[in-house]
């Protein structure tokens, strides 16, 4: 037996595995693309000019900023369920009678830590 000839076979049938590899690598990615584009021809197409959104006839609304706060819960002598309370459950609140918007205290950081010298 010649082992010359049993290592050029060898390399052989490693450098057909590896071009038999390359292919199914190239043939699933040929396949996801077809597929993909298949799924975005199915897709609504984007929308027109005239389809897009416009602006109120008033021209932009604008956000309103007020200082709010919460509806008291009412008092009882058993417990209430959600749907007993106002608003069903959501915290409703009501315009405050002070708009002035709460700030921190002078000399504190309000955040973390005591805002001194360490």
């Amino acid at each position: 037996m010649n082992f010359a000839w049993t290592n050029i076979a060898a390399e052989g049938a490693l450098g057909i595995g590896l071009v038999a590899a390359g292919l199914v690598v190239v043939a699933l990615l040929i396949g996801a693309f077809v597929v993909g584009a298949r799924i975005r021809s199915r897709e609504p197409a984007p929308p027109r000019p005239e389809e897009q959104p416009r602006l109120p006839e008033g021209g932009p609304v604008h956000e309103v900023r007020e200082q709010r706060e919460p509806d008291e819960v009412p008092r009882s002598d058993r417990r209430l369920t959600p749907h007993e309370m106002p608003a069903h459950g959501n915290v409703s609140s009501r315009r405050s009678a002070s708009q002035q918007r709460r700030r921190w205290d002078e000399g504190r950081s309000g955040s973390f830590g005591s805002g001194g010298q360490g």
